[in-house]
């Protein structure tokens, strides 16, 4: 027996996302992110005496807009805790969070596993709290720094139930948290700057046995490849630990990028006590059904509902309907090229192609695009109807259009001769010519090498410069040469 069917890992995240509202959660501070340091700060962030915290209320807002994307129940009783916990860079010494009440309870985010199959990841709630500050440790530095731009800052904290049970798992769960904060526009996700990072739990237990291992946490992990990379060290350190017939101890870790190791930051008691209690600077709230409403009106299309309108309603394939749904953005411009096309498959492909390669070329997003879906998608219908050939159209047409927005794709097609003559009369001495030019080829086509055809059609597309159709062309070719 392997060691990987010995044991069973399981798996649970507390994934923390900063929310982009313009103020701090209980005050006033800039939010913004790269200002110099303490910049965005005041006499509340650095809890002077007698500073009251005031709730933002986008921040519910926000909240509320996850929650339902999870299809989480929506708690409508509510207030604020204090968790006490010795925070370097938090002056007053506790963090202001969500305990009993969090604003969101249950739900669950749908991932697409490597067999292609789908698992419901439930979530244990998500809660509404305050960043730290952070420390910066400079080396050869016997002191280290402290930056309160980002104590204040609202979070919310997702948890889930350890019910995952492999690297990828976690991983698929990161991406799509990312892309459903990204499409309801509450938060950039951008890991690499703080405003997403993640604490995992994992723990091993022999198979067989209900229940589970002593549970290890890592901290602050800030990208996928290191959410990955410490799952699978811990996953290696803890079958290492069990096989040798010693414990694990329960305890959180900190993952070093430069060797992609866990290191032991401090040990963990069977029961935290952050004597959490009700925080006596603000009031309880309560999210009224009318409130809820509200917010429900200000939901954009979801990930998921694009996905399942564009494979059972376009009839796209899951990869296509994949790629579109990355980004808010090319999915609602695609969803806008289909109002003026059924040939959802073609538009597709030039929304994937065409498009995506013109944007990441210039490093722009879909909003830049000058082209509009009403315009993309009368090109499609000229490509449809033979009016000019998907050549001319991706070569010439396409990016005229993009030097002139305005301009109607048939306009351009006129301007530069690219409409195709569908007449014989137009394309048979242009094969004749072609045919002529290669005897050697036409013998070998006629002895059986029937793939030379493709030579023929190419050249005469050459010298029609556009404007013969393919279709035609191939069928007219064959006719002759038989």
């Amino acid at each position: 027996m392997t060691k990987e069917e010995k044991y069973q890992v399981t798996i649970g995240l507390e994934v923390h996302t900063q929310l982009i509202t313009q103020s701090k959660i209980f005050n006033g501070c800039s939010t913004e992110f790269g200002n110099l340091p303490n910049t965005n700060i005041d006499v509340h962030t650095l809890a002077h005496p007698g500073t009251l915290p005031r709730l933002n209320k986008k921040v519910i807002e926000y909240a509320i807009k996850l929650g339902l994307a999870c299809k989480s129940h929506i708690s409508q009783y509510q207030y604020f805790d204090r968790k006490n916990y010795f925070y370097p860079d938090l002056p007053k010494g506790y963090q202001t969070t969500q305990d009993k009440t969090p604003i969101c309870k249950g739900g669950y985010i749908s991932i697409k596993l490597k067999d292609d199959t789908y698992k419901k990841i439930s979530i244990t709630k998500i809660h509404m709290e305050e960043d730290a500050g952070k420390s910066h440790h400079h080396e050869g530095e016997s002191e280290s720094l402290v930056d309160l731009n980002r104590a204040g800052v609202p979070l919310l904290e997702v948890v889930t139930d350890p019910v995952m049970h492999h690297a990828d798992e976690a991983v698929a769960f990161m991406m799509e948290i990312r892309k459903l904060i990204r499409y309801l526009e509450i938060g950039d996700g951008n890991m690499e700057e703080g405003s997403m990072r993640c604490d995992v739990n994992i723990s091993l237990a022999p198979i067989g046995i209900h229940q589970l291992g002593k549970k290890v946490e890592v901290k602050n992990l800030n990208s996928f490849n290191f959410v990955r990379k410490a799952i699978e060290y811990e996953i290696d350190r803890q079958t290492t630990i069990l096989e040798n017939g010693e414990n694990i101890i329960s305890e959180t870790r900190t993952f070093n990028t430069v060797d992609m190791k866990t290191y032991s930051l401090r040990t963990k008691e069977d029961l935290n006590d952050y004597r959490y209690f009700p925080e006596p600077d603000l009031q309880p709230f309560t999210v009224t059904n009318q409130y809820l409403e509200e917010v429900k009106q200000l939901m954009p299309p979801l990930p998921y509902e694009l996905f399942d309108k564009f494979t059972n309603i376009y009839k796209l394939p899951d990869y296509d309907a994949g790629v579109l749904t990355d980004t808010k953005d090319v999915a609602l411009y695609f969803d806008m090229v289909c109002l003026h096309t059924q040939s959802y498959k073609t538009a597709s492909n030039w929304v994937m192609g065409p498009v995506k390669s013109y944007l990441n070329e210039r490093t722009l997003s879909i909003k830049d695009f000058p082209t509009s879906p009403e315009s993309l998608a009368s090109l499609l219908a000229l490509i449809e109807d033979g009016t000019v050939s998907h050549t001319a159209a991706a070569q010439k047409i396409f990016p005229a259009m993009l030097e002139s927005p305005l301009k109607h794709p048939k306009d351009i097609a006129n301007e530069l001769n690219l409409v195709q003559q569908g007449t014989d009369d137009f394309i048979l001495p242009i094969i004749n010519e072609v045919l002529a030019s290669y005897p050697d080829k036409v013998a070998e086509y006629k002895a059986g090498k029937k793939g030379l055809i493709g030579l023929f059609v190419g050249e005469v597309m050459k010298k029609a410069q556009g404007k013969a159709d393919p279709k035609k062309t191939n069928n007219l070719i064959s006719k002759l040469l038989e």
